[in-house]
């Protein structure tokens, strides 16, 4: 089957992204944030990100030890990479000194399946197995191949969506030259729904229902916890990657470590996360250092009112009732 799929002549693969941009083109469309957003399956996504993500359908080939780290944007994506490879590598390197994390930014050691380096989406069937691999996407838009996985791992984190918000509208703001979207107007957008990867709550809860039917392949996080327990929600991640740590470890203090080399005051004054670009096209400069803001619990407050916060609060609790799921 792979042999066939990998046969693919280059007249059928000219010919699928051929009807991708056909569909593409009649998708929804709307402007608002750093560049318009199509509406795909019910999400909005950056227009190339979609055309991936379809062409993902036929060329992904999912392997039965693969591990998926999921967020919304702007969630604990970069320290959750972090952590993941940290903890599947620790018997590899020194933590003190050739691990990779020291010299490499965590985007860049696990790589994402809609985002994939130069943007080549057959770059992830190059890397060893067991691949470490993130995405944005919502559940639904997994390829089919890599949904009916039995193997697969994926986890999860989401975060306050107040937090989420302000910390995407900084984002939107530093990566797009002359871009300077409006606190208010980004925020009717975001309680909405529209937003990179939007509805905001649909994403999470996609997640957190495939967790309570499957809490063996999908284990779902928050980040308030990971910050407030990070050797605790470590140690849980370690065990459901299939490599708990043991009881030696925990005497030596490896989830500690684990914990200190993924920490942010660790990860953002090193150089190799704050010299140089991660992507430069266009007006499009997403600099290495844009991945490292604050990373702080509830600085919500010192952007947006009470009465802002109140009114998505609302919102987000209405969206999830009756689903067990508290953001």
């Amino acid at each position: 089957m792979a042999q066939a799929m990998e046969g693919r002549s280059s007249s059928e693969a000219i010919l699928s992204e051929s009807h991708g941009a056909e569909l593409l083109s009649k998708l929804p469309s709307r402007e608002g944030w750093s560049e318009p957003l199509v509406l795909y399956n019910n999400y909005w996504i950056r227009p190339r990100l979609a055309a991936t993500i379809m062409r993902l359908e036929s060329s992904f080939r999912p392997r039965h030890d693969d591990i998926i780290l999921a967020s919304n944007p702007k969630c604990g994506t970069t320290w959750m990479k972090a952590l993941a490879f940290a903890i599947t590598n620790r018997s590899r390197y020194d933590f003190a000194t050739d691990h990779p994390l020291l010299s490499r930014h965590p985007q860049e050691v696990v790589p994402f399946i809609e985002i994939p380096p130069d943007g080549d989406i057959n770059y992830v069937e190059t890397l060893p197995s067991p691949r470490l691999l993130a995405t944005h996407m919502p559940l639904s838009l997994f390829p089919k191949s890599l949904a009916a996985s039995p193997g697969c791992r994926i986890v999860y984190v989401c975060r306050d969506p107040k937090d989420a918000f302000v910390s995407r509208w900084h984002f939107e703001n530093r990566i797009c030259r002359g871009n300077n979207i409006d606190f208010e107007d980004a925020f009717s957008m975001f309680s909405e729904g529209f937003s990179a990867y939007g509805p905001f709550w649909e994403h999470c809860l996609e997640y957190w229902r495939e967790s309570t039917t499957s809490p063996d392949k999908v284990l779902f996080l928050k980040y308030e916890d990971l910050m407030s327990e990070p050797v605790k929600c470590v140690k849980r991640l370690a065990a459901f990657l299939g490599v708990p740590f043991s009881t030696k470890e925990e005497e030596d203090g490896i989830p500690e470590e684990v914990v200190r080399l993924c920490s942010f005051d660790k990860l953002s004054t090193l150089h190799s996360n704050q010299a140089g670009d991660m992507v430069r096209r266009g007006n499009l400069i997403i600099e290495k250092s844009v991945f490292f803001r604050k990373g702080k619990v509830g600085d919500w407050v010192n952007h947006m009112t009470e009465e802002m916060g109140r009114k998505l609060d609302c919102i987000v609790e209405e969206k999830l009732k009756g689903s067990g799921l508290v953001l």
